[in-house]
């Protein structure tokens, strides 16, 4: 190779790895990653310019005494730096068209954590929430394949817990069973949210956390993902396999939103008798009022304005339940016009001996109401002597000044 006086020497590609393979007090065999300082574990295998740069490098040496003019001639893809940059043009190309996707999402940080693979089914007949919680597993080469261990042999305690939100509480908190000393939890599991309604799946998130649970001390998070109900179409089942994530901060709401349940009502105005059939068929997911994590509930109806005072009916107590079936009707004598000025206000109350009953929720129907609770009310008023029935949400805001 011939050099002038003065000038750098300059070798090419073929030259360098020649040299590299020499025996002697040479520089060390070149990585990848000198070439390329930006991909310090090698280059993505996305990059287009890999294959030509690798065949260039395995094919057989030319002569060492190769001129460097003859190495100015080389393609751009012998040269890392055009190369790279040819590259970095093609990815900032085709990035507009690949969106990533949310629910296949993958990163370091949340594949260390775990994934969970879960099934939903909307099912809008019976307004229900299935939800099947199938198993999780960490399918990431190297890594220990199961979930992030939490316990002290190396293995954990993991369970999974369901919340809705917005307006998360204990009361809408559904767990699966808890499987002891393993990575690779297998629950086949189906948990289900009942008195979903479309207004529901509109506009409420599913939170799914995997947890490990301590009896000695608080249970730890492991990861969790959550899921927009509004990507589910109803009767037709979903299946995801996500990776978990970082807890997630929950919004402050105002408190006197915070959903305290569900409860089933049933309306239908009767022509012959004259009057309003108030049907109250069941709760789900009632608050646990009570130490035991229960509640000892029942449920009275007003019809306001209540001039008389004698508008108030009262179920039977159901004990230790938070899924009561009452299945109990009430009748108010009421003109059919007169439905227009009226409200219904239904509460759900724990009874308690001794000492006054605690609120748990209520709801108010009527033409003063919106959203599900006004539709209701109006689907009574053009439907005469058909029962109507819907599921609707109790917060913990008190209808009235309704007093025990």
């Amino acid at each position: 190779m011939t050099q002038r006086k003065g000038e750098k020497p300059t070798i090419s590609i073929q030259e360098h790895m020649a040299i590299d393979v020499c025996p002697g007090p040479i520089q060390p065999i070149k990585q990848i990653s000198d070439y390329f300082p930006r991909y310090p574990r090698g280059l993505p295998p996305a990059l287009p310019h890999v294959g030509p740069l690798r065949s260039a490098l395995s094919t057989s040496s030319a002569s060492a005494s190769t001129t460097a003019a003859a190495e100015s001639d080389r393609p751009n893809e012998d040269n890392p730096d055009r190369a790279l940059a040819g590259a970095s043009a093609s990815l900032q190309a085709t990035k507009k068209d690949e969106e990533p996707d949310v629910e296949g999402y993958d990163s370091d940080d949340s594949t260390t954590l775990g994934t969970l693979e879960f099934s939903l089914l909307y099912d809008q007949e019976n307004n229900a929430l299935h939800c099947t919680i199938n198993k999780a597993k960490l399918p990431v080469p190297r890594y220990k394949k199961g979930l992030k261990p939490m316990d002290h042999n190396g293995l954990s305690d993991p369970y999974v817990k369901l919340h809705l939100l917005p307006g998360a509480s204990k009361a809408n908190k559904l767990r699966t069973k808890t499987l002891h000393n393993t990575l690779n939890p297998v629950w086949n599991e189906t948990l289900t949210y009942y008195g979903i309604t479309d207004e529901d799946m509109v506009r409420k998130t599913l939170r799914i956390s995997v947890c490990d649970e301590d009896k000695f001390r608080h249970n730890e998070f492991i990861g969790e993902t959550r899921i927009p109900l509004k990507k589910l179409k109803p009767n037709q089942t979903k299946n995801f396999n996500n990776c978990l994530e970082k807890q997630l901060p929950v919004k402050t709401e105002d408190k006197s939103l915070e959903e305290r349940g569900r409860i089933m009502i049933s309306l239908k105005y009767n022509t012959q008798k004259s009057c309003l059939v108030v049907g109250i068929i069941r709760c789900a997911h009632l608050a646990a009022m009570d130490a035991n994590g229960f509640s000892d509930p029942y449920v009275k109806t007003y019809l306001k304005p209540d001039e008389n005072k004698k508008s108030k009916h009262k179920t039977a107590v159901k004990k230790k339940t938070l899924n009561p079936e009452f299945n109990e009707e009430f009748c108010y004598d009421i003109k059919y016009a007169d439905l227009t000025k009226k409200t219904l206000e239904v509460t759900v109350w724990d009874y308690d001996i001794g000492k006054s009953n605690d609120f748990i929720g209520g709801v108010s129907l009527g033409i003063n109401a919106n959203g599900e609770r006004l539709k209701h009310w109006f689907d009574c008023l053009k439907n005469k002597d058909k029962k109507i029935e819907r599921w609707h949400t109790l917060t913990n805001e008190l209808p009235g000044s309704l007093n025990d």
